[in-house]
Parts: C-alpha cells; structure tokens; sequence
C-alpha cells in the first residue's frame, strides 16, 4: 500500500469560477494552485476522491467511466456559469475498489455510463488539483446514511484496492468544516463564516490537522459536526483517516483557511510519515467489516471486537437485547438515565415474543400488540435496573406504534399494569416503521437512584 499524501480541499465552486468576487475565495484559488504545484512533484499514479457533495443512498458508488465528458452547473449557485469537465478516470482501480469494498461487507457498485453526473466538489477538486488530467482519477460518494463504522471500512477498502493494485496514490478528502450558509442573500465581498462558534471550532481543528494529529481529528468529528454543522458528519475525515492509517504521525500543513458563501473551507495536506502510531487523544471504537444492517458493526468472524472500554455514563447490558446500532441501552447524566429506543426483542436470540409484523420479503404478519408491549417494558426494566434506577423512576415515556388504530387498545391495557401506580408522563405517536419487524418502541426518562 502506498498513499503518499492526504488533502481536504473545499468543493463550492466559487474559487474555481468567482474567484476574483472576494479576497477569501482569491486566497483559495491560489492555495490551490500551490497544493496542485506540490502533487505534481509527487510520484504518484492515482487520485482518489472522496466527495460530501457527490450524494448516494443505497450503498456506495464509484466512478468507472474512463473518460466522464459533460456541462456542469451547480445547483445553487448557477448565476456562477457552467462546468464544463473531460476527466480521466481510472475504471481499473474502479473495479479492485468495488470488490475490495464488497468483501468487507459494503453493498458497493461502479457506475459508467455517458452523462452520469459528476458532483461540484468533484468537478472542482479535479479541475483546480489535476487541470490537465496529468493522474487519472477516481471518486467515491459518500453516502448520507452511512455512520462511523461504515465509513471507516469504505476507507479502509480503499486501502485495500491500493494494496492490490500497487497505485500510488493522492487521497482527497472533499469537504467543508462547518457547513452553515448564509440564510439571506450576502454579497461575496461581505462573505464570512456564519457563527463565530463555527469559526472557533474550524479554528481548533485545522490547529490539530496542522500538527499532523489526522485521527484525533476524525475521532473528534462527531462533537465537531454537532457544534459547528460539520459537512455530512465529517465523513471525508473518516474515510481519510482509514485510508491513510488511524494514527497521528503525520506532517500536517494547513494552506489556507476562508469562509465560503458562511460556510468553513480549508486547503490542508497530511504527509504520513515512517512512525508506529502514536498514542491517541481520543479512543472511539474501530471497525473492520462491515456486516447485517446499518450501523449493526461487528469484527469479522473469529476476530475480537476492537471496541474501546465504555465511559462510566454510559449502559450497556448482556441482559437486555443488544442495540441494533452504534450505541449503548442508555447513558446517565447526573441523576438521570436516557434509555436508547427498546424494542420487544428477548436478549440473546431476539425472539420477538408474540411474532414480527411482517416476514423476511416485507409481507405482513399477524402479531400481539399485547405481547410486545409487555416484553418492551420488562426489557425496559432490565435496563434502568443495569443503570442503577427503577421501574417506578421513570419521569416520561414516548411511545411509538405502528398501527394505532389496531394496537392502542392492547397496548394500553398492558401500559396501565406496569404504570398506573408511576404516573410518568406519556406520548403515544403512530410511525410508519421500526428498523426491526416489531410494533411497539418505548423511549424512557428515568431518575437513578
């Protein structure tokens, strides 16, 4: 495997065409043109991108056109002028990254047919970093559903392809920092970030890219996503970090820093260089399969889990059914407990105690409203007990159902056993689904004791 350099580079499209609107979007462009001069004096045979802007839903799609030809305009800023791209795409690594990607566990697919979009961020990374199509390219979406742990081994595939192919090669990480626009018209001289807790949170991070610390970064996306609107979840860190290497011995630079129409754009490079990792600030979990729904993340078979050792704040129980994502039963908080949702099933087999409400192809089934509601609240009680609370602690339930007009009634008579005497406060809503076959979702607030 051989990943000679790691980039983030904004992907708006003002540097590339109104660059002279605004002293900032000037700097961009120029910050570019220094980061394009630095790869070319590179030994490198591929650049792969992976862009927030190229969009997917199911699964993950990778450009295998070898030669993508079209107009592109953007779609809010059109006023700015087109696009016009003929790239050079890499249809062989396209192929080793699909593959690599489907034996961990991704559903992955190549797309190359003539006048398949290719995305802004795209367009403008490849035409301001490689104008003139001197490496070929490759470009990953980024699909707005996947978590940590799915994004981590679509990076890790793509090492994977890397180490196959024996390419050298330029990752870049297409994003913004914080990612809050403007909500009124600015004109581009007036231009800045959109909060001044956005900035100082942009601010933080590039200070810790720029001292080569890539994975305290992607393990700190999740806080920074949540203060400072981070780009689809700072995913592209993700991605970099597990195609890069999951360690801190980098030499970071950060080229340049300027807002865009609000948002946060940085032009920074990472450089591994020949160290063991180093000790990590932060310590989320790692991941190296992907396997069953997502956000279900498990080692591959055989494998021990490599999961870091839990806060004290945070519940997890082998007596209650294991969650069905990437977090615990229930977390608590001072002198309060916050359940994750809790469903019916039984721990260990996940059994659904009277029957799924609809089969393995989707048909529905009959099932026991009645059923579940008592297996919900007994799992319930498993857990606040695991946290160190009660049953009859519970402040407030919100209750979610399937079928109202079917199950309200058995649902209820159930509810008034365990909680007349409690006396929490209630909400009952009807949902069209639960990501399991089940009918009824409790989500509980308790006092510990």
């Amino acid at each position: 495997m051989s990943v000679v350099l790691g980039v983030i580079v904004p992907g708006k499209p003002q540097p590339l065409l109104a660059a002279e609107r605004n002293p900032g979007w000037r700097s961009l462009r120029q910050s570019f043109e220094e980061l394009r001069r630095d790869i070319e004096k590179l030994d490198a045979d591929l650049m792969l991108l992976y862009s927030t802007q190229w969009i997917s839903v199911i699964g993950h799609q990778i450009q295998a056109d070898p030669q993508p030809e079209w107009v592109h305009v953007d779609q809010e800023w059109h006023e700015l002028g087109s696009m016009p791209y003929r790239l050079r795409m890499d249809a062989e690594f396209a192929q080793a990254y699909e593959k690599a990607a489907r034996a961990r566990g991704l559903h992955a697919r190549t797309v190359a047919y003539r006048g398949f979009p290719i995305d802004t961020g795209s367009v403008v990374a490849l035409q301001l970093l490689n104008p003139d199509n001197r490496l070929p390219a490759g470009i990953v979406s980024c699909n707005m559903y996947a978590d940590r742990g799915e994004t981590l081994v679509l990076g890790k595939a793509a090492a994977d392809a890397v180490k196959a192919t024996g390419k050298r090669v330029i990752a870049v990480a297409v994003t913004a920092l914080s990612n809050r626009y403007h909500t009124g018209v600015v004109e581009p001289a007036r231009d800045r970030i959109s909060s001044l807790k956005d900035d100082e949170w942009n601010r933080k991070i590039l200070e810790i890219l720029g001292e080569g610390r890539l994975e305290d970064v992607a393990q700190l996306a999740r806080e920074f996503s949540a203060q400072a609107n981070g780009d689809q979840k700072m995913k592209a860190l993700w991605w970099l970090a597990a195609f890069l290497g999951q360690h801190n011995h980098y030499v970071g630079r950060v080229y340049d820093y300027q807002p865009v129409y609000g948002t946060g754009a940085a032009i920074v490079s990472l450089a591994p260089v020949p160290k063991a990792a180093g000790t990590l600030e932060y310590d989320e979990e790692d991941v190296e399969t992907f396997r069953g729904d997502r956000d279900v993340l498990a080692a591959a078979p055989g494998a021990p889990a490599a999961v870091a050792a839990p806060a004290p704040d945070i519940i997890r129980t082998e007596a209650a059914p294991r969650p069905v994502g990437a977090y615990p039963h229930a977390r608590r908080v001072g002198n309060l407990v916050f359940l994750s949702g809790v469903g019916p099933r039984r721990p260990g087999t996940d059994e659904i105690p009277g029957g799924p409400v609809r089969d393995a192809q989707g048909r529905p089934l009959d099932y026991d409203a009645a059923a579940q509601t008592r297996s919900v609240i007994e799992n319930v009680k498993t857990i606040l007990e695991a946290a160190g609370s009660a049953l009859d602690k519970i402040i407030d339930v919100t209750v979610f159902l399937v079928d109202m007009k079917r199950d309200f009634a058995a649902f209820n008579a159930v509810y008034k056993e365990y909680f007349e005497g409690i006396q929490a406060t209630r909400t009952t809503l009807e949902i069209g689904a639960l990501p399991t076959p089940i009918a009824v979702e409790f989500k509980v607030l308790a006092a510990a004791e």
